[in-house]
């Protein structure tokens, strides 16, 4: 072997030029690299980013490892992760759609639509609507048809054709967000679509447990480890990705809290600790013995968020439910109970980490107080007589 092979070292990324894709080559001045690197095919050199570069193609990458093979170290850490993805708000990794391979007559996200959720620190569910719905966006149109080109008719052509397409209101307003992202964030050109109309919001009412039927899922999961899951979503008002990011340094049983770190919208919060919980995971912590996360998977790595809804819908099932549970409905359940039991608005509100009271006094809807001690006039004496 080369006796310079550990001195010499090739570093691959990602670049992209006029929205073309492409593997860049980075590499200190090395006589035996420079006359390497030429004889790789259709390479060019780009003044802009300072490196060699050629088409992002899976044959060209093979190219590339057989080139130097021996020769210098190919570093492909910042082409390759090999860092597992958590499910929920984990931290961004975006190159799993930059390693994606290449269609034909496909255009992919611009790099700075990337680098963008990656320096604002988007989470990864958020990443994987707005990736998509821009690429579905841009490729609705021809592929000689420049981004910078396209108006607000254009815009509104696109999104007539996902009304056409019975597109829910909610898939129209995320598309809507992913284009004004690319337009208003990531080119910093603000309300370059203001006038484009979206669709009226639909005034949907949260899906709520009644205390009964919580308690008979928890009290018919057996598992400890299941009965733990479903009651910490239940007591502390959790969104499933909040559950599965807690450690279990997270557990304060001396101010008997939770804490709950950089839950949506990038914010810490303190939520309720319940008594029965703590309780219940002093002994699951004996069987299960978590390291890092509270609810751990194989090998210590976060439980899966799939696992979860397994969980839920399989203890709503032995409860003898019969209408389809997910872990959001108990978050919706542990709000409406504490309303119900006469708890203020704005420590719910502070408790579920919302930004707005609005959003939380959607539960003023389907809470009960009140309600429950009117007679329904079907139910009152008649006298049919008068």
């Amino acid at each position: 072997m080369n006796t310079h092979f550990k001195e010499r070292q090739v570093t691959l990324k990602h670049l992209v030029i006029n929205e073309g894709r492409y593997i860049g080559l980075q590499f200190r001045s090395d006589k035996v690299i420079q006359r390497l690197v030429k004889t790789l095919p259709s390479i060019r050199w780009s003044d802009y980013y300072g490196m060699a570069f050629l088409p992002n193609q899976p044959d060209n990458l093979n190219v590339i490892f057989e080139t130097f093979k021996g020769i210098a170290w190919v570093n492909c850490s910042h082409f390759f992760t090999n860092r597992p993805i958590s499910e929920g708000n984990a931290p961004l990794s975006i190159d799993r759609y930059r390693n994606r391979p290449i269609r034909k007559n496909w255009r992919y996200c611009p790099e700075s639509f990337y680098q963008k959720l990656e320096t604002r620190k988007y989470s990864l569910n958020t990443a994987k609507i707005y990736i998509p719905m821009f690429e579905r966006f841009i490729n609705y149109f021809p592929m000689t048809t420049k981004l910078m080109e396209l108006n607000e008719h254009d815009i509104s052509s696109y999104l007539q054709s996902l009304v056409k397409e019975r597109k829910s209101n909610s898939y129209i307003n995320q598309s809507i967000n992913a284009i004004k992202f690319y337009y208003e964030v990531v080119l910093e050109m603000p309300n370059r679509f203001y006038s484009v109309e979206r669709p009226y919001k639909q005034e949907t009412l949260p899906k709520v447990l009644s205390k009964k039927k919580v308690m008979l899922m928890i009290t018919k999961t057996k598992n400890i480890k299941h009965r733990c899951i479903i009651s910490t979503l239940y007591s502390a008002g959790l969104r499933r990705a909040e559950l599965l990011n807690l450690k279990v340094t997270d557990i304060d049983s001396d101010r008997m809290m939770i804490r709950v770190e950089q839950s949506k919208g990038n914010k810490d919060r303190y939520t309720l600790l319940s008594e029965n919980l703590l309780k219940e995971l002093r002994s699951y912590f004996l069987v299960y013995k978590p390291s890092e996360y509270l609810f751990e998977g194989e090998n210590g790595k976060q439980y899966s968020s799939s696992s979860v809804a397994r969980v839920v819908h399989k203890a709503a099932k032995k409860a003898g439910i019969r209408q389809k549970v997910t872990p959001h409905m108990l978050r919706h359940s542990f709000a409406t109970h504490l309303l119900e039991s006469g708890v203020d608005l704005r420590y719910i509100q502070t408790l579920l980490g919302h930004n707005s009271s609005r959003t939380t006094e959607v539960y003023t809807h389907v809470a009960l107080n009140g309600l429950s001690n009117i007679r329904n006039p079907l139910d009152l004496p008649q006298n049919i007589n008068t």
